[in-house]
This record gives C-alpha cells, structure tokens and sequence, in this order.
C-alpha cells in the first residue's frame, strides 16, 4: 500500500486474530458498499513483554514494516509510546492519562503541526461495568478523539467474538499511520 492511498481512507476495520503467544491483528479498508475491503496493514505484539512493542507490516507475510511503536519506558502506568516509520522516523505519538483512565479510559495523541488530541471512552456507564464488573469487560466501547473540540477520528469496538473495530477519520490532517497504532494500541494496551 502506498502511503499517499493510505492517507486518502476515510475508514477502516481493525481485526484480532486469535493466537497462541501473539496477538495479531488486521487492518482492512472499507468496500464501498460498507464491507470489509483489502488489506492496507498487519500488525504483530509479542505478549507478555517486558517493554511494549508492536510492528505494523504491509501484509501478513512480515516482509516490509510499515510502522510500529514502542514504549519508552518499562512498566509505566501512563507510559508513552513513540510510533516511527519503517525507517524510525517519528510520525508522533500517544500515551495514556493514567489519572483521567480511573474511571474512563483517556488516551492523548501528538502528531507534528497539529494541536494534542483527547481520545476517551464515549459512555461512562459502559467504562464503569467494564471496570468493576469483571464478567463485562468484553463490552463493546467506543472512543472519540477530539482537537479543540472538533473530531479527529473514532474508534468504536463492534460486538462478536474476536475483537473487531470500525475505525472513522474525520481530520484529513492526521496521520493515517498513526491512527491505526492507536487503534491496534486500544485493543493490545487498554488492560493496562
């Protein structure tokens, strides 16, 4: 995938895969009848490591990066992580607001020439049964992320089975590569 064709979707669908020792996950474009379209990335996270890391790969054969990111640090309950290219150029980053995340999941994002982005959880209600009752945590969530009070792009988490996500850019400024480590990162990261 080109990043320019990359840069002009509007939508796209993340997907887990389910794995042993990894999780995996897929990102398609948006047919346009609504239906789930080629695959623009694929993603691989260790589990259980001790410093975070994920590699975003054109395809599922992991021969060319497309991006990734990284924690800074081990073991930080609000770390942030750097998202790079496939050459480690910076394209930005996202962390997590541990004090704000208590009670509702908060999420900052920092792109180069754009203001600081607040993604949070949309329903209080649903973030708070997530939280204390065990047995719902598969609930489904959505996130808006916002700049100034205007959106930037969501992620909403779709009912089934496997994780599934709808993801909507509504600020054609963003970095299409940077949405999809936050979106992959709600998913792989949102339990710590």
């Amino acid at each position: 995938m080109q990043l320019d064709t990359l840069q002009h979707q509007q939508q796209f669908h993340v997907r887990q895969r389910i794995r042993m020792m990894v999780n995996q996950y897929e990102v398609h474009s948006v047919a346009p009848d609504g239906s789930e379209g080629g695959l623009l990335a694929f993603a691989q996270q260790k589990r259980l490591a001790f410093k975070e890391q994920v590699t975003i790969y054109t395809d599922d054969s992991k021969q060319q990066p497309l991006l990734g990111f990284k924690a800074r640090q081990r073991l930080d309950l609000g770390a942030t992580y750097d998202v790079t290219d496939h050459a480690g150029t910076p394209i930005g980053l996202f962390r997590k607001d541990f004090a704000q995340s208590l009670l509702r999941s908060t999420w900052h994002v920092e792109q180069a020439g754009l203001p600081q982005i607040t993604g949070q959880e949309r329903s209080m209600p649903v973030a708070l049964l997530r939280r204390f009752v065990d047995s719902l945590s598969w609930l489904p969530y959505h996130f808006d992320f916002t700049a100034g009070g205007q959106p930037v792009f969501s992620v909403i988490k779709k009912w089934g089975l496997r994780d599934r996500y709808v993801v909507e850019v509504h600020n054609p400024q963003i970095d299409r590569r940077l949405v999809i480590a936050m979106a992959i990162g709600l998913d792989a990261l949102q339990g710590r």
